[in-house]
């Protein structure tokens, strides 16, 4: 697997906002100043990739670009060498969904683009305990799935390629072995904590497997004689718990981060996230990665 060297710079990718709103944590960017200023903060404190959301969900196409352009484009005046990409257009179908993705390619040189290999029932509790009463389903069909990759084989842009579950990670494999995996895909090993912001026993997240070290060495054991590079991230709980971003970092694995995923008992800054996760590094005795070995590991196409 690529990054298996204990040595390799280890990538650190922040993800700012999601679904996160300011009432959640009162830390995080929801509007495109207050995403630039912490993008550039993180890339300074050591973060390579930087993931966001637009401040509106509810646009199309053209509103959705005009609305990562106003961030995307002073993030990459200040840092020509920042690793930015966003999230999907909240639409169907899948040409509306990832429409974005070639006019940032086009308007901003982005370098990493989307595909999402599965469907997973993505929910959380009720009041009552149970899991909320909901038609949603995250859905990303064979069709969508075959549609992402060969956009990014297309526009020659990596792939940021989040395994919400191990059936998405074995989609994923068929790619690789047919050689069709996108050049630059970068799996981000989703797990799923136990937390959410509404404390008590609620959880926002009801699909994947724990965050616990055993569930990343399941994946990892079914990416024997992969060459992606991978990161974990847990959403809805804290990387840092129960030695999940240690074991990672052990195992050659990158991190992911941020407060889109976070939900531990503190109310942190991105920047301070990252700052933790810089310096869990170097007490594993590995080197951050720049921005531009970032690139070079997940063999990104030129800016």
């Amino acid at each position: 697997m690529a990054g298996s060297e204990s040595g390799t710079p280890v990538i650190i990718e922040a993800a700012l906002n999601g679904a996160t709103s300011p009432e959640d944590n009162p830390e995080v960017p929801h509007t495109s100043a207050a995403l630039v200023d912490d993008a550039l903060r993180c890339l300074a404190a050591g973060a390579s990739v930087i993931h966001t959301h637009a401040p509106r969900v509810d646009v199309d196409v053209p509103g959705a670009v005009a609305l990562y352009l106003e961030h995307f484009e002073p993030i990459l005046a200040a840092r020509p060498d920042a690793l930015v990409y966003p999230t999907v257009v909240f639409r169907n179908p899948i040409e509306e969904r990832v429409g974005h993705i070639p006019l940032l390619v086009e308007r901003c040189g982005l370098r990493i683009g989307l595909m999402e290999p599965g469907s997973a029932n993505i929910v959380a509790t009720a009041d009552d305990g149970l899991p909320r009463d909901t038609d949603h389903v995250y859905t990303n069909s064979p069709r969508a799935i075959r549609y992402m990759a060969q956009q990014c084989e297309g526009l020659g842009i990596g792939a940021s390629m989040v395994i919400f579950e191990p059936g998405f990670l074995r989609h994923a494999r068929v790619y690789e072995r047919a050689g069709r995996l996108p050049r630059g895909t970068f799996m981000r090993l989703t797990l799923c904590g136990e937390r959410s912001y509404r404390g008590g026993p609620h959880v926002d997240l009801l699909c994947g497997l724990p965050a616990r070290p055993w569930a990343l060495d399941a994946y990892l054991r079914m990416l024997e004689g992969s060459a992606a590079a991978w990161a974990v991230s847990v959403v809805s709980g804290d990387v840092f718990e129960h030695g999940v971003a240690r074991h990672a970092l052990e195992r050659g694995g990158h991190l992911r981060l941020g407060l889109e995923d976070w939900a531990g008992d503190t109310r942190p800054s991105n920047v301070e996230l990252v700052e933790r996760a810089v310096a869990l590094a170097r007490e594993v005795g590995r080197p951050v990665a720049s921005c531009a070995e970032a690139a070079r590991i997940l063999d990104l196409p030129p800016r």
